[in-house]
């Protein structure tokens, strides 16, 4: 009698599994959109537990086992990774992920814009929670999600990528006040939906504090620019040196039907310092401002900034660029506490800037500083100690945060204020007054361009909806996937690619991007080290490992399905399911067994 190819396969299986105690794991096909390829065989877990077998011993008595009457029964499940859970933009991470590993990329790029319109610039700004949040550090360190990204926009500009709009014209006109990232993406996503949507700015170049806030060592103003203008090639009109001090006359001079406030922080906050005949004192705000405006301001050598977040590291290091030879920061609690991320503190010390911890700047008097040491207390706060130190310095940049200039809408009928001026929304992002919206840096919340981005989409959304007078289907929240629920005893290691940077040496001699974009090999391998966690990848895990042949393949791209007349309950699909995209579920009631 001859075995069917299918009786092959699960006796190679078998005979693998005698020999090798080995478990099915990730596997990937050329071409295919599947995960990162891994291969069958025993593994070292020198990454992951040094050289400890992991291999489990197996309890019979830890799950129920197969009887007359099946129990439970296997189905397939799209489980949300904690990849898409942490984006603020609301991207499809782990989908257009997969389309790069399969070399698609113009297909993940248009994956990515259905939620993000600037690739390019968060491939470059964005502080990247998704990596924070990756199932693969516990493995040999995150997927650099990041850098992918950048790839995937600098691809599309190069090639000169366009975006299609498919909704029909609605004949409905949105009023966009701001043209940083909150208000681009939300007139994107506005315009995609087939309003006409028309942006009015008071700065003379559109972007915002991507433009004049963040530094062009981070953000080249090229990239900037390329994303700008594809949003308006999908007719969005920009009108800039605009400033908006009468919303309710702009809306009806414009016959608007709806208003979208993306108005920003763009306003250094002060603090009450007292100074007798200061050195130079300016907020980071303006200075920063000023540099990307194509100034070059007089600092001086001495250089002391006062604040701890990623403002103050951006000012500190322009300081740097324009000539400052000592730059030191000055910030009132400890490293642990400071807002900045991470990994500005510590390319702005690479670059020569000095950090001075646990330290208030108590009275200025020409160029002397009187500072005092501060400890903190039980909750991380800071408090005095009364002992004092002196510092000297020919200009002191102000980076204690930012607010909102919202005063223009004090006359609007219904729009609430919080005490440092933010706008009030409901959870539609409307405010008191029917029709108008608002959403970014103007309103509480996380205040980074990647938040504001998606913040602009769901007010988008949120438009649309008031626009057409219908609600939207919400999307379905599935569970997390958490690394301990996926199946992983053997995997391939796989170091992540670290984009090139220049040397810390060369940064301060002016304002070129420092960090490298990766080469489209780099790309593709970063991609194909996605887990694909909790989403069926098609590796064949579970159709091999049934011993029942109750799974049944369905053909590329469409995955399995369970034949339940053949299915026992055993679990086996489920143990062998590297990302967890089968759950093991009660028998329904009343279902045939």
């Amino acid at each position: 009698m001859r075995m069917d190819s299918r009786m092959q396969q699960r006796c190679r299986y078998q005979r693998q599994q005698s020999v090798s105690r080995a478990v099915p794991v990730v596997s990937a096909r050329n071409g295919g959109n599947y995960a990162y390829r891994v291969q069958t065989g025993m593994r070292s877990f020198i990454k992951m537990a040094g050289k400890q077998d992991l291999t489990p011993l197996i309890d019979l008595i830890a799950e129920p086992g197969t009887g007359p009457v099946r129990e439970r029964r296997a189905e397939y499940a799209s489980l949300l990774p904690p990849c898409n859970a942490a984006c603020p933009a609301g991207e499809n991470i782990q989908g257009w992920l997969a389309a790069a590993r399969a070399g698609a990329y113009h297909e993940a790029w248009l994956k990515l814009l259905e939620s993000n319109p600037l690739p390019g610039v968060h491939g470059r700004v964005c502080y990247h929670p998704c990596e924070t949040d990756c199932n693969r550090r516990e493995l040999d360190g995150a997927v650099s999600i990041q850098a992918v990204e950048r790839f995937l926009g600098d691809r599309a500009d190069e090639q000169g990528w366009t975006v299609p709009i498919e909704a029909p014209v609605s004949g409905k006109r949105v009023l966009v006040v701001g043209a940083g990232p909150c208000g681009l993406s939300a007139a994107y996503h506005l315009v995609r939906a087939g309003h006409a949507v028309e942006i009015h700015d008071a700065a003379p170049l559109p972007g915002g504090l991507m433009r004049f806030g963040i530094p062009a060592y981070r953000l080249p103003r090229a990239v900037l620019r390329d994303a700008i203008r594809r949003i308006e090639a999908l007719g969005v009109k920009i009108v800039n040196s605009h400033r908006v001090d009468d919303l309710l006359k702009q809306l009806a001079e414009g016959r608007f039907d709806a208003a979208f406030l993306a108005i920003g922080a763009a306003l250094g906050k002060r603090v009450d310092i007292p100074a007798r005949d200061a050195a130079r004192m300016l907020d980071a705000v303006s200075l920063l401002h000023r540099v990307a405006s194509g100034e070059t301001p007089q600092l001086g050598r001495r250089v002391v900034v006062y604040g701890g977040g990623n403002t103050a590291m951006d000012a500190a290091r322009t300081a740097r660029r324009l000539g400052a030879s000592d730059t030191l920061i000055v910030y009132r609690r400890d490293r642990a506490h400071m807002p900045a991320e991470s990994f500005e503190a510590d390319e702005a010390i690479e670059e020569g800037v000095r950090i001075k911890w646990l330290t208030s700047i108590k009275e200025i008097v020409g160029s002397d500083l009187t500072v005092e040491h501060m400890e903190l207390d039980s909750e991380g706060w800071p408090r005095p100690t009364g002992r004092l130190e002196q510092l000297s310095a020919d200009a002191v940049v102000l980076a204690l945060g930012q607010e909102t200039d919202s005063g223009f809408l004090r006359a609007v009928p219904g729009i609430e204020f919080t005490k440092d001026g933010a706008l009030i929304v409901g959870p539609d992002l409307m405010t008191g007054c029917r029709g108008v919206f608002a959403g970014g840096d103007a309103v509480p919340g996380a205040h980074t361009v990647t938040a504001s981005v998606g913040q602009g989409k769901k007010a988008a959304h949120r438009i649309d909806e008031y626009l057409c007078g219908k609600r939207r289907a919400g999307a379905i929240r599935h569970p997390q996937v958490t690394f301990d629920k996926l199946h992983l005893p053997l995997y391939s290691d796989a170091e992540p690619h670290e984009p090139g940077r220049l040397p810390p040496g060369e940064r301060a001699e002016g304002f070129e991007e420092i960090i490298a974009g990766f080469s489209e090999p780099q790309a593709r391998y970063e991609a194909q080290r996605c887990l694909s966690c909790g989403n069926c990848f098609e590796c064949d895990q579970c159709y091999a490992a049934c011993p029942e042949q109750a799974i049944e393949k369905l053909g590329i791209g469409a995955g399995y399905r369970v034949l339940y007349e053949r299915c026992t309950g055993c679990a086996v699909c489920f143990e062998t399911c590297p990302v967890h995209a089968i759950e093991m579920v009660p028998e329904p009631t009343g279902a045939a067994r």
